[in-house]
């Protein structure tokens, strides 16, 4: 499988009781379709995935894949601790149109998962028996898990392992994993305060929740980056640091939600136990996005 370009892992809508809210995935998903973004991720980390059921987790890949335009691949979110539950979400994500999972380190016995070995037998594992290729997902400052480059480099070898989305913002680690995998593999970023100089060193798009709330901006380094307008692309990632950092690193998936809601889509309000941001964030989120379209 070959992928390039920009995704969001997208924002789940929650009305103020908590619930999914239908009318507003349709709204971003529409609006981000009118977009050069490459597709979705739905149910990953920015998707608060975590606090999902089973049964919401279903209930948004139909949604999504009900309202996405042909042209933007759809990927899952699916990991989970077991092999055995992960396979069982991404071949029922499969059977609902999605191309690709993307599936996160297991985490919860972390003196255990945090070498080579565990961490190639679980993926393996997982990637013989899904039906659409994976993409492995390394957030090693949620997890507390860093898969190496070593490990991703055995990976690389697995004929339905295609891609990871490296979160943990060291160029120098995308650079390492770049270098040592197969020829073919894919690395993308998922961190938007290093997008510019990710793409210059050979990584082939990137996996960014800040796309949900500026997806011009980063579909604009993508583009200047793609026509090798270099300068223009680093003028880009300038402009979009502060805001980048302010949701991406400082608030999180709560500011993430305010600048949404800044940018004409629907943000609204994290679910338990995360909470809304205080009126000094969102004023400093604000400013920071002054300018950027959404």
């Amino acid at each position: 499988m070959k992928l390039q370009g920009i995704l969001p892992p997208i924002a789940t809508p929650f009305d103020h009781h908590g619930e999914l809210y239908k009318a507003k995935v349709q709204h971003n998903v529409e609006k981000w379709n009118r977009t050069a973004l490459a597709g979705y991720v739905v149910c990953g980390s920015t998707g608060e995935s975590v606090y999902l059921t089973t049964e919401e987790k279903l209930q948004l890949w139909e949604w999504v894949a009900e309202y996405a335009a042909s042209d933007k691949i759809l990927l899952c979110g699916t990991g989970l601790e077991s092999v055995r539950e992960t396979v069982a979400l991404t071949n029922a994500a499969a059977e609902r149109g999605y191309k690709a999972a993307m599936v996160r380190t297991p985490h919860y016995y972390k003196n255990l998962l945090n070498n080579v070995n565990a961490q190639v037998l679980y993926f393996r594992a997982v990637a013989d028996q899904i039906k659409i290729p994976l993409m492995i997902y390394n957030w090693p400052q949620a997890t507390g898990v860093d898969i190496s480059p070593e490990a991703v480099a055995i990976l690389s070898q697995h004929p339905n392992i295609f891609a990871i989305k490296e979160s943990s913002g060291s160029l120098e680690k995308c650079i390492q994993m770049m270098q040592e995998v197969k020829p073919g593999f894919q690395v993308f970023t998922g961190s938007a305060p290093i997008l510019a100089p990710s793409l210059a060193t050979g990584c082939a798009g990137a996996v960014l929740a800040f796309a949900n709330a500026a997806p011009y901006a980063t579909i604009s380094i993508w583009e200047a980056h793609r026509s090798r307008e270099f300068a223009a692309s680093m003028d880009w990632q300038q402009r979009i640091l502060r805001a980048a950092q302010l949701v991406t690193v400082k608030y999180g998936v709560p500011g993430l939600k305010h600048a949404m809601d800044l940018n004409g889509y629907y943000g609204g309000p994290p679910r338990l136990p995360l909470t809304a941001i205080t009126p000094e964030a969102k004023q400093e989120i604000e400013q920071a996005f002054d300018g950027l379209k959404g």
